[in-house]
């Protein structure tokens, strides 16, 4: 593990704090800015489905979950709508966005939150090895992510689908 605080983001020390309250295994991976999944992935030494992003999903005014999605995948609306048994959710703006989590967005991570909202993992992020944002821009945290689940006490479903490509 890197344990080189000195120059540390706030965002970046609260994550750390935490995952390491969490007693899993996990390396630090820095990188300068990149522009695209593919260029994170390049940075992080991974494949682009092994990067897992945490989304913030607005389930009802103040009321807010994380969702683990694997970088080739995307939301799928009706199966979460289904899992939670609602009929709306949005995703916050940027603004409402750090006001709910203390990250801005591209550093948003469940562990360190302001507030620890429910998690949802995909199903595809069990058992193998993930990077997960470590609270500030060009920080990743790689672990195993069954135990990033466990750590997390994150409910595991088929959420996702297939990111379909962008014109």
């Amino acid at each position: 593990m890197d344990h080189e605080d000195a120059a540390a983001a706030p965002g970046e020390t609260r994550a750390r704090e935490a995952i390491e309250r969490a007693e899993i295994a996990f390396a630090v991976t820095r990188h300068g800015p990149v522009r695209s999944l593919e260029e994170a992935a390049a940075a992080r030494g991974v494949e682009p489905r092994d990067i897992v992003k945490t989304l913030v999903v607005r389930r009802a005014e103040d009321d807010f979950l994380f969702v683990l999605v694997p970088g080739d995948r995307e939301i799928s609306w009706p199966k979460l709508r289904a899992l939670l048994g609602v009929k709306r959710m949005s995703m916050p703006d940027a603004t409402t966005a750090l006001a709910a989590t203390g990250y801005e967005r591209g550093t948003i991570t469940p562990f360190g939150a302001t507030t620890a909202w429910p998690v949802i993992a995909d199903e595809t992020v069990v058992g193998r090895a993930i990077s997960i944002g470590g609270g500030a821009h060009g920080v990743a945290f790689t672990a195993d992510g069954s135990d990033v689940i466990r750590a997390l006490d994150a409910a595991v479903a088929d959420v996702t689908e297939v990111s379909r490509p962008r014109a």
